[in-house]
């Protein structure tokens, strides 16, 4: 197949058509960008190692024409393009136009409902499209699935991710590019820390401030807060496994940095702050933010001993409470993968084309990943594309479960 990947020469479009171009099925890889000079430079770099040919093209998403151009002479697009608040809707809307199946890692819960509208639309022009195959929404999503499993009935379901609780991460360089501007993903994440944003409560699909703590006790050993975030794990996951109680994305964050993103989140609301200018602050933090957030981490709690990337469901098994947590294993593989943004989204990206390319993911319509991707294939793929991420035993596939008695 015709592979065109959107934004390829980004951070995390590089990650997935280095690991795509050597996929088995994959009969030409297009890197596509605004700027053709980047996109030519990722095909130099990867052209000793790729297994197809690769070209670039010089395409900008907001070029109705050039877009539905690309697109029909492809079989499938990778969209790396953010932030999807703002191109999320007009690729997917191109690709099913052109029929051309879709796959992209948006991570913003308001496009991601207006994406699952289309189901009708991709069916009926037979396109398969799975939206959030990255890291969070992604990996984490097939974490749910894999914990959700293990209950007869679903109460509580929660998905969390690190963001400076790990050791050696780099998530500063993601923040922004190399002429120090903040990137798309930095701007994303001032979106979903402002506003309102989506989580479950009492079964609902409601809308609520976001940054609130979640004390949260995940199996014997493992404990701590985490604290609410949009991303569209509360919607795609409410229409999957119907949770009767609560469920949200977390953030397991320290203290201080959660006391410094509310301080952003109070003057955006507050309209002192765009999310453009908010992310320029993030990546250049003010003193006088800084100072403000100092005494908010006071009152903040910690996230203890929370691993750093999971899923939890709570619910019941043969009638018992209980709590099913999913996480990866602890090996040096895992802490290399969640502490690299880049690798941590853009491998899932390319593993979720794997299952379009060989029919395990093919029904036409909008998915999210824990309805399309088969959750054990997944993983065991992981393992192999992540040196070190296998947990041994008990984890094979390098995702730790652990099942325990709800106290």
């Amino acid at each position: 197949m015709r592979i065109l990947a959107l934004g390829g020469p980004g951070a995390m479009g590089a990650v997935a058509v280095r690991v795509a171009a050597r996929l088995p099925g994959v009969t030409e890889m297009v890197v596509a960008d605004r700027n053709l000079a980047a996109a030519q430079a990722l095909v130099d770099r990867l052209a000793g190692t790729a297994k197809v040919p690769m070209r670039a093209l010089a395409v900008d998403v907001t070029d109705a024409t050039a877009l539905r151009t690309a697109l029909e002479d492809a079989d499938v697009v990778l969209n790396t393009v953010g932030p999807y608040f703002r191109f999320g809707m007009t690729v997917l809307r191109s690709a099913i136009a052109a029929g051309t199946h879709y796959l992209d890692i948006c991570d913003d819960w308001e496009p991601t409902l207006e994406m699952l509208a289309l189901d009708e639309d991709a069916r009926a022009a037979g396109v398969c499209a799975v939206v959030g195959m990255g890291a969070s929404p992604g990996v984490s999503n097939l974490l749910a699935a894999r914990a959700v499993r293990q209950l007869d009935h679903v109460q509580d379901l929660y998905t969390a991710w690190p963001v400076d609780v790990t050791s050696g991460g780099n998530d500063d360089e993601q923040m922004s590019d190399a002429e120090g501007r903040p990137t798309a993903a930095a701007v994303h994440w001032m979106e979903q820390i402002s506003g309102e944003v989506a989580m479950i409560s009492g079964g609902q699909l409601v809308q609520r401030q976001p940054l609130l703590p979640v004390a949260l006790d995940v199996s014997p050993g493992h404990s701590g807060t985490a604290y609410t975030v949009g991303h569209p794990e509360p919607v795609t996951l409410h229409r999957s496994f119907r949770p009767a109680g609560e469920a949200a994305n977390l953030m397991v964050v320290t203290p201080g940095t959660v006391a410094y993103l509310d301080v952003l989140r109070r003057d955006i609301d507050a309209g002192k702050l765009t999310g453009e200018t908010a992310a320029a602050d993030l990546v250049r933090p003010s003193v006088s933010r800084a100072l403000r957030a100092t005494a908010g981490a006071v009152t903040r709690k910690g996230p203890g001993s929370l691993p750093p990337f999971f899923a939890v469901a709570r619910g019941t098994r043969n009638g018992a409470p209980v709590t099913a947590l999913a996480r990866l294993a602890d090996t040096p593989g895992a802490t290399a993968l969640v502490n690299d943004m880049a690798e941590a989204t853009g491998i899932p990206l390319a593993l979720g084309l794997a299952q379009l390319l060989d029919g395990t993911v093919r029904h036409p319509g909008v998915h999210p990943p824990e309805t399309a991707v088969d959750a054990g294939r997944f993983f065991a793929d992981l393992v192999r594309q992540v040196p070190g991420l296998a947990g041994g035993r008990g984890a094979p596939d390098g995702v730790a479960l652990t099942v325990t008695p709800a106290g």
